[in-house]
């Protein structure tokens, strides 16, 4: 069973296969950084049309890079939201169209979803159940994941996502875009313990998220900064307070579901510091940490094409309408199999 994955929700345009008796066949990644870096973020109407140019073109290089005919395919999936709708629209009408011209089934795939997935695609992946941190731009989330479709979220941000946070804490820096990366660079000459910012909602119980304030306590040291070293050592204490909040909620989320497995995706999950705490953190609480390779932690083909196998295996499939959710929580995702076929309009 091969099966297709198109993924367009934001400004990556990523194609891929996945072969469920060999793994990943093949995949491609288009960026779109250098169209929006001169913006400071993404531009919707422009991401859309970059995707219109590269997603076609992608699907046929990765067929030719596998050797795969599309007689060969068992089905094709794309990312159906969340995500900018024009973006989504793209992806959504070229997968219905390529899988109704093929004769094969389609599926709109839950973006986080394909990351909550990506671990799987790992020669050692996580067996259910564990908690999950979903960590990226648009999203950060705590969930207790029972299996495919079966996630209890138990917390979430209430308003800016981390990687948001990222982005506008390094615009405020006068970084380049993407700011993850970005503060994470100017971080590493950071002087420890100069500034002290905010761990947002650690003082209260619960497992949801805030990160305004910390935007807003950094926006007011940099109105001190004179110099490069002054704004580096901004950078590492906002890092520092944005990683020692994430670490925090998840190790309240492992003692609260009492799994020994965290998965951690999301395009934040690349964080070198977030990692090296969290690895620690699996040494303290003797529990096993799982990320994807960092390539595949940013918008990715591959998450979809696995996401999108898993839940065709189990018989699901979209009518010949597709539909587009800008807006799609993942807790209303269901287990494969257990309601009717999705449809769209």
């Amino acid at each position: 069973m091969i099966v297709l994955g198109i993924e367009t929700s934001c400004d990556d345009t990523g194609v891929a296969l996945y072969d469920a008796s060999r793994g990943l066949r093949a995949h491609q990644l288009s960026s779109q950084v250098e169209i929006h870096a001169e913006y400071g973020g993404v531009v919707p109407e422009l991401a859309s049309r970059d995707h219109i140019r590269k997603a076609l073109p992608l699907v046929i290089r990765v067929l030719e890079d596998a050797g795969i005919r599309p007689a060969d395919l068992a089905g094709v999936a794309y990312t159906a939201g969340p995500g900018l709708i024009g973006a989504l629209l793209v992806g959504a009408a070229l997968g219905r169209s390529l899988a109704y011209a093929w004769g094969v089934p389609a599926i709109g795939v839950h973006h986080m979803e394909g990351h909550l997935l990506s671990p799987m695609l790992e020669p050692d992946p996580p067996a259910f159940p564990f908690t999950a941190l979903l960590v990226s731009g648009g999203h950060t989330l705590l969930a207790d994941v029972r299996g495919i479709g079966d996630y209890r979220i138990l917390g979430e941000s209430l308003d800016d996502a981390a990687g948001e946070a990222f982005d506008k804490t390094a615009k405020l820096l006068g970084l380049g875009y993407p700011g993850g990366p970005a503060i994470s660079r100017l971080a590493e000459t950071g002087h420890p313990g100069r500034f002290t910012f905010p761990r947002p909602m650690l003082d209260r119980p619960g497992l949801d998220f805030s990160f305004s304030g910390l935007k807003t306590a950094v926006s007011l040291a940099i109105d001190t900064a004179r110099d490069e070293q002054t704004r580096a050592d901004i950078a590492r204490a906002f890092e520092e307070a944005v990683v020692d909040t994430l670490v925090a909620k998840c190790r309240r989320a492992l003692q609260q579901t009492g799994h020994d497995q965290l998965v951690v995706a999301g395009g934040v999950s690349a964080n070198r510091r977030l990692r090296d705490r969290l690895d620690r953190l699996s040494d303290e609480l003797r529990v096993r940490m799982y990320f994807p390779r960092p390539e595949f932690c940013t918008d990715n083909g591959a998450m979809i094409a696995y996401a999108g196998y898993r839940r065709l295996r189990a018989g699901e499939s979209e009518a010949l309408g597709f539909a587009a959710r800008p807006r799609w929580a993942i807790a209303d995702l269901t287990e494969p199999g257990v309601t009717p076929a999705r449809s769209g309009t």
